[in-house]
């Protein structure tokens, strides 16, 4: 006797397309990230604050899943094809349908090698145009430097951008019923990131424009006095709940305290500085203490060379 699929429950399906899709993650129950619903069908998947590692399979980030009439939308796709299956895995046992867009919000390898694995499902990927460009010219030095951290791990992962690119600062999409707007306010963490916003929900899936319990990392591809000018018109939002880039989910003034004022004191800090052309050596003995921040992870780590590297940018702009 056969039965009809309505007469199928919500979970049995759950659990179906959880074997179906994720039985590579069956092998990895060693890694899991951390689950917050948000909202009803808006959910952030939160990954651990520390660096790359085989074991967390380079998802040392955030990543959001919303649920939709037609089925799932996954923010960002993992750092591998292996990291693509696991988020897969998870999008689908909170929805109970499978992976139907991915929105990649930046070119940090993790959110965007996995990539390939959803190309070949079929699953439409969503990006736009200055963050492909990005990821483009990044591939190879990003694969290259995560061969030997994820090993084996990382086989199968090709460079894979996006299929539909977007332009322009502002972006409406409707995706399964749900209301999603793309926006892009200028070069932050890396050139070409994004942000995606629910406007009905007021919740921002922020991307590493946003850092919270640890402190945000300014790379040589970094512009800290554009990063703090994304950071202040994603704040003009006003969103109510924001699932940063690394870190817990917050609101405004904990991103603000930890992301937004850090900026502020790097960019204020360094700008008169440079201007004055007073030397690396010189800025980061001056501004090298920022024990205001020193309660963020990473601080001891990363403090003295986002310095460096503000004021190495901010030098050559004069």
């Amino acid at each position: 006797m056969t039965f009809p699929i309505h007469a199928l429950t919500r979970r049995f399906v759950s659990l179906l397309l959880v074997f179906c899709l994720g039985s590579p993650a069956l092998a990895d129950q060693d890694f899991k990230l951390a689950h917050e619903e948000i909202t009803h069908g808006v959910h952030a998947l939160i990954g651990p604050t520390g660096a790359r590692s085989y074991e967390n399979h380079g998802l040392n980030a955030n990543f959001g899943v919303i649920d939709t009439t037609d089925g799932a939308v996954l923010i960002d796709s993992g750092a591998s094809q292996q990291g693509a299956r696991l988020l897969e895995a998870e999008a689908s046992r909170l929805t109970g349908k499978p992976v139907r867009w991915v929105i990649n919000t930046g070119a940090q390898d993790h959110r965007w090698l996995g990539n390939g694995h959803f190309r070949d499902r079929g699953v439409q990927i969503i990006a736009h145009t200055l963050t492909a460009a990005t990821q483009q010219r990044n591939a190879r030095a990003q694969l290259d430097s995560l061969r030997p951290v994820l090993k084996e791990r990382l086989d199968g992962t090709e460079a894979v951008t996006a299929d539909r690119l977007l332009e322009g600062a502002h972006t409406r999409l409707t995706l399964g019923g749900r209301q999603i707007e793309i926006r892009y306010f200028a070069d932050a963490h890396f050139p070409g990131d994004v942000v995606v916003w629910l406007p009905e929900e007021r919740i921002l899936f922020a991307g590493d424009h946003v850092y919270v319990d640890r402190l945000l990392g300014i790379l040589p591809q970094s512009n800290a006095e554009t990063w703090l000018a994304a950071f202040e018109a994603l704040a003009a939002l006003g969103p109510q709940r924001i699932v940063p880039g690394h870190g817990s989910v917050s609101d405004l003034a904990r991103a603000r305290a930890d992301t937004g004022d850090y900026l502020a004191f790097i960019v204020n800090g360094v700008r008169p500085l440079a201007g004055d052309m007073v030397g690396v050596d010189e800025a980061v003995a001056q501004l090298g203490d920022a024990t205001q921040f020193a309660r963020l992870a990473n601080y001891g780590e990363l403090h003295r060379g986002n310095v460096s590297r503000a004021y190495l940018r901010l030098e050559a702009a004069q």
